[in-house]
């Protein structure tokens, strides 16, 4: 069947583009606002784009109501953010982080999470998450509400314990249990196959 993308509403091709593009890996982005408030969100339209520079793309799209989300905002203002990885132990408590709450409102309080402070950036970094990139905005891309975003990392955190060997930058990345994002409402999947949690 084929799918005329310039004819279609932005949700119809959300539908095929987040059922057929599996799976993808998840930005536990942690931001800071201008004033001070974390922030924290999951998404999954993100990836590592290159090398040399080191950089990272996220997809940002806008909120439930069409306004800019927080992390966008905050990114935009600040210019720094730190991708969080999700292993299978904290999906429940990215998934909390999902919920739509009034601007100013810490998610990481919500979800009762731990943070680590980052070394060359203002938001903190997730104490459960084993791999933790912080950025700094490279090149935003604008459209009305919503924003994609190059972030180049500067700093990169992996916990001790998934190191295999330090000199050759090995990383134990099965044991990690990273979760990625697959179809429809609420399904993952990790390194020993898919699963379902319910969206808030």
């Amino acid at each position: 069947m084929e799918f005329d993308f310039e004819k279609m509403t932005a949700d119809d091709r959300y539908k095929i583009l987040t059922s057929t593009i599996v799976p993808r890996p998840i930005a536990w982005v942690t931001t800071t606002s201008k004033d001070g408030v974390r922030n924290a969100a999951p998404f999954s339209f993100f990836t590592a784009l290159s090398k040399d520079p080191p950089l990272l793309v996220l997809g940002i799209s806008p909120g439930g109501d069409g306004s800019l989300k927080d992390t966008a905002r905050n990114i935009l203002d600040t210019h720094e953010f730190v991708v969080n990885l999700v292993p299978r132990s904290a999906s429940h408590s990215m998934n909390l982080t999902s919920s739509v709450v009034p601007p100013g409102v810490d998610e990481l309080e919500i979800a009762n999470l731990e943070t680590r402070p980052s070394l060359k950036v203002k938001p903190e970094r997730i104490a459960i998450s084993p791999v933790a990139f912080e950025c700094r905005l490279h090149t935003p891309i604008e459209f009305p509400n919503q924003l994609i975003a190059l972030g180049q990392v500067v700093q990169a955190h992996v916990d001790d314990i998934f190191i295999l060997d330090p000199e050759k930058f090995y990383v134990d990345t099965i044991a990690m249990d990273l979760i990625g994002r697959m179809h429809g409402r609420g399904w993952y999947t990790s390194a020993d196959g898919i699963f379902q949690i319910d969206r808030p």
